[in-house]
């Protein structure tokens, strides 16, 4: 949809050469009742001349004295065949000569309170380049000892809403980089890091050692079977050699 040229002039124009209600006026020339009130009480817009939207092809004749005929019917602009400009392809942020100051300082507050921003995304939102960001973040831009961190809200050189959506981008890339478990989870440092090692060098506990199946004391060991009556070892009595050889006593007689 085409945009309205100098739409007070041509409110001027209508409040002085139709019949047309403030609201219709107001409607076509996106103002305000009462501002085209004010218009044709010589209050708003002094000395503006007024411009003829019939002769720069943005209304109709036709148009007009429909809307004059009906005050509930509403000013439609004209088609025009001229072809429209194109619009300029995206490029480096434009900042003014009264802001390109504070870009340093801005660029410090970005890498110390957004340090998820890419050098890329830092470079679209204040429109630097990255030789700048590099310097700054290593101390070697020239003015680093005078740098005093800031906004870039602050200082004007982007929107709240341009920033919350960098680093809302920014945040969602570095969860995907971060390394997961295989259920999913992202893998957590421990909280403290000695009490850790520490847990893992404790020793395992001493084992005792295992009883016997069928343990036996000292005392069952030397009071068993002392009620049964104890047997005389027999007596070992060694041959002799007159037992072995007897001698003949009828022989020797």
């Amino acid at each position: 949809m085409s945009l309205l040229l100098m739409p007070k002039a041509t409110a001027v124009w209508l409040v002085d050469n139709t019949t047309l209600s403030f609201l219709q006026i107001g409607d076509f020339c996106q103002l305000h009742e009462l501002e085209v009130q004010a218009i044709a009480d010589g209050e708003v817009a002094v000395g503006i001349v007024g411009l003829d939207p019939v002769s720069n092809g943005q209304l109709t004749k036709d148009e007009i004295e429909r809307c004059e005929a009906d005050p509930a019917e509403r000013l439609q602009i004209a088609k025009t065949d001229i072809p429209q400009p194109v619009a300029r392809q995206k490029g480096p942020r434009y900042t003014p000569v009264s802001k390109r100051a504070d870009k340093p300082d801005a660029i410090a507050w970005l890498l110390r309170n957004q340090p998820d921003l890419s050098d890329a995304q830092i470079g679209r939102l204040i429109g630097t380049t990255k030789p700048t960001i590099n310097a700054i973040r290593d101390r070697t831009h020239w003015n680093s000892s005078n740098l005093q961190p800031r906004s870039p809200v602050e200082v004007g050189l982007c929107t709240h809403q341009e920033l919350h959506d960098a680093v809302v981008l920014a945040v969602a890339r570095a969860a995907k980089k971060r390394p997961k478990t295989e259920e999913g989870a992202e893998i957590e440092a421990p909280e403290n890091v000695e009490n850790a090692a520490d847990e893992t060098r404790l020793e395992p506990a001493a084992t005792e050692p295992e009883a016997p199946a069928n343990p036996i004391t000292t005392a069952e060991a030397l009071f068993k079977k002392t009620d049964d009556p104890v047997e005389p070892e027999e007596e070992v009595v060694e041959p002799t050699i007159a037992d072995i050889w007897p001698s003949d006593k009828t022989g020797s007689a």
